[in-house]
């Protein structure tokens, strides 16, 4: 039930966030004039409608987006009225229709910033001091599971060798039989490379280091770079982890002032981490592809609102609702960046015709030409419709994706 009301949650999320990004256009339009005649929320049949001035609002049917309407966007645009041509969008200066249309990125881009203030006072940030591989501090289980699944321990599973050893929770470790190890992941590696039985642990407790013989538990494993691959024995150490060090916490709170330049700083990040992203979509796509005719899903391929309102789902089963905040956060982000992308029918496509009129039009002024006046959009239509085309299949396969073989944050 916790992890329905997850999905229920995101997906209400995202539809009041695209709702607040149309909303956005139709504010800044109406306070510069211009003539706005429909706002709703949803697609398809609609449910009910009311209008208030000269402007209809209402929900339909299909909670999937919303849109406003800005009478006469483009100069082939026929819905003009007569009284209304002053009024049309593309009669207006070129800086008022760039923040009409930028409006609803700067949606987003607010909806980020400022629950990330709200979260760097209430909930807090990730501590970056834990950014990268971690050392190998580790939680000390009862148990080793003999077989390759996840589940409490039973009593007849074997107990586990760290514990029997005399490791406690927060030991780092340090060395196995003499060969160092850095890193949590280095511990994994090490481990299972060893035969089962007798290993001396090197390791530190409260920066006192020390030493004990464990004897390797024999489990069933797959591999670590194929998880769905066929189980094979390996040895075991009878830890959990990553943890982070004693005394350093995962996530790190601030005041109201600090929270500012915290938020400024994770700002940063994730215009950096966005703008990664987006370019590594393309070399992604074998990648979903592979997880739909059933490789091991990448946890590094993108996901469309169905699977991050899963791993929403996920997130609140688990209570870990800083993931869940953090994940709104960054979706937000994302979107208002990918929307100024200068390809229609995106905003940032209108944009771009805007400036490029401009910019035209100067340059011919300068050069004693008439003005070639606006771009006929109709002659950007077959670009428009290959960038549809394109965006419509990417969304079909990162869907698919996400229902047939979805990333999971945790075991379910």
């Amino acid at each position: 039930m916790a992890y329905l009301l997850g999905v229920v949650l995101f997906a209400l999320a995202i539809l009041v966030s695209v709702s607040l990004h149309e909303a956005g256009h139709m504010l800044t339009a109406k306070k510069f004039g211009m003539k706005v005649s429909r706002y709703f929320v949803g697609f398809g049949p609609t449910i009910f409608s009311f209008r208030r001035g000269e402007t209809e609002y209402g929900l339909k049917a299909i909670p999937l987006g919303g849109f406003c309407k800005i009478v006469g966007m483009t100069p082939q645009d026929d819905d003009v009225e007569p009284g209304d041509e002053h009024r049309v969008m593309w009669r207006y200066p070129v800086w008022k229709r760039t923040i009409v249309m930028g409006a609803g990125s700067a949606t987003h881009f607010m909806l980020a910033i400022v629950a990330l203030w709200l979260a760097a006072m209430f909930m807090g940030l990730p501590n970056k001091a834990l950014a990268g591989p971690l050392p190998a501090h580790v939680k000390i289980t009862d148990c080793v599971v003999v077989a390759n699944e996840s589940r409490e321990c039973l009593p007849s599973d074997p107990a586990g060798p760290a514990r029997q050893a005399g490791l406690q929770d927060d030991d780092k470790i340090t060395s196995i039989n003499g060969t160092p190890v850095a890193t949590y992941t280095d511990l994994v590696n090490v481990v299972r490379g060893l035969p089962p039985g007798q290993a001396t642990i090197g390791y530190e407790r409260a920066g006192v280091p020390g030493e004990v013989t464990a004897d390797l538990a024999a489990v069933q494993r797959t591999p670590l770079d194929n998880p769905e691959g066929a189980a094979v024995t390996v040895s075991a150490l009878g830890v959990a982890g990553p943890v982070p060090p004693p005394g350093v916490p995962l996530m790190v709170t601030y005041g109201p002032i600090e929270a500012i330049g915290a938020t400024a700083e994770y700002t940063g990040d994730m215009a950096v981490g966005t703008v990664r992203a987006m370019q590594r979509i393309p070399e992604k796509v074998p990648a979903l592809w592979a997880a739909i005719t059933g490789d091991q899903r990448d946890q590094d391929t993108p996901i469309s609102v169905v699977g991050a309102s899963r791993l929403g789902g996920e997130a609140v089963e688990n209570d870990a609702w800083e993931i869940f905040v953090l994940l709104f956060i960054s979706l937000n982000f994302f979107v208002g960046v990918f929307n100024l992308l200068p390809l229609l029918p995106l905003d940032g496509g209108h944009i771009a015709i805007a400036w490029f009129e401009r910019a035209r039009s100067w340059l011919f002024a300068r050069l004693g030409k008439p003005d070639p006046g606006r771009v006929d959009y109709f002659k950007l239509m077959p670009v428009t419709y290959v960038v549809i085309l394109v965006g419509g299949a990417f969304t079909l396969l990162t869907v698919t994706a996400d229902v047939i073989n979805p990333i999971t944050l945790f075991s379910r």
